[in-house]
């Protein structure tokens, strides 16, 4: 799985539920598609590295509370989101 592929299944997990700009929810549950068994700890771990990446970037809005971090879709930048889950995964938002 190359580094497209999983910013693309991260933006899907979101997107899916439609949590795009004041709609929020836990960073942990972006992972749950992603299970350790077939990436190992260090595929994980690439995933949340990439995933703080496209935070600093502006796709991801993270909000903290007092009871965790919330992450939400950046809905100025929804064109590109849209765009690399289309070409990567096939759906159509």
């Amino acid at each position: 799985m190359d580094n497209d592929e999983i910013r693309a299944r991260l933006f899907f997990a979101l997107a899916r539920h439609r949590k795009w700009g004041e709609s929020h929810t836990a960073y942990e549950h972006m992972f749950r598609q992603f299970k350790t068994e077939a990436l190992g700890k260090a595929g994980l771990k690439n995933v949340k590295n990439i995933a703080d990446e496209l935070m600093r970037g502006g796709f991801i809005i993270k909000k903290p509370t007092h009871y965790g971090l919330q992450v939400s879709l950046n809905p100025r930048k929804s064109q590109e989101i849209k765009q690399l889950i289309r070409n990567k995964l096939g759906f159509d938002l």
